[in-house]
């Protein structure tokens, strides 16, 4: 399938459905990657789904895209860009209806499909607006309150499913970041199951087999 020309740079594998809109899974990479990383998983996934793998919108030198910038000074040490990462957020969230409108997408069937820093806005695109999200599958990453809307809390969250996973040894993003987002998502009420693997930053191919499994009892 040809791609549109849309708000954010994409590539496509159709759904095999004749009849009727299909679900689809939108893939957000990570920091310095694009949009073919998390595509070689797509001939892997259902057929019924339509995939999308979105391109992130800031440039990183020498190559790569990234979400938002990630900064190193000596002062304050590593931080994230967060008015990027909102910017972002609705970039994505805009791109999300763009898109299920240009292709003729089931929009009450929408994953999120993200990756360290493609998981950050997953769970940021989820937890903000779940009136737009049935699943994510969040691996590698980790909940940052800072970029959710105000009042996030007050939405209902009764049709949002998650899976998250993080591998035991992730040098680039520590476990313990991943391990508070079981008793946030179950304050909110959100259902969710939680892994963890014998890894480092990274999917897998046991992890795989656990998320697809995860998505296919939920079509």
């Amino acid at each position: 399938m040809t791609t549109a020309p849309l708000s954010l740079e994409h590539i496509i594998r159709p759904s095999t459905l004749k009849d009727g809109k299909p679900p689809v899974i939108f893939m957000l990479h990570g920091y310095g990657s694009n949009e073919d990383d998390l595509f070689s998983f797509a001939n892997e996934l259902p057929e019924e789904f339509c995939i999308i793998s979105m391109r992130a919108p800031y440039n990183l030198q020498p190559y790569g895209y990234a979400w938002y910038a990630i900064n190193f000074d000596a002062e304050k040490g590593k931080w994230s860009d967060e008015e990027q990462a909102v910017e972002s957020r609705t970039k994505i969230a805009a791109f999300i209806d763009e898109a299920c409108a240009t292709y003729h997408l089931d929009t009450a069937n929408i994953t999120l499909l993200g990756f360290s820093q493609g998981t950050i806005l997953s769970y940021a695109i989820g937890l903000s607006f779940p009136n737009k999200i049935k699943n994510i599958i969040a691996l590698s990453g980790y909940i940052n309150e800072n970029i959710l809307v105000d009042n996030y809390e007050n939405n209902a969250f009764n049709d949002l499913s998650i899976y998250a996973s993080h591998g035991s040894v992730d040098q680039v993003i520590p476990v313990e970041w991943a391990q508070k987002a079981p008793e946030f998502l179950k304050k909110l009420g959100i259902k969710h199951q939680y892994e963890e693997f014998p890894i480092g930053h990274g999917v897998s191919p046991q992890n795989f087999y656990s998320f697809k499994k995860w998505l296919e009892q939920k079509t």
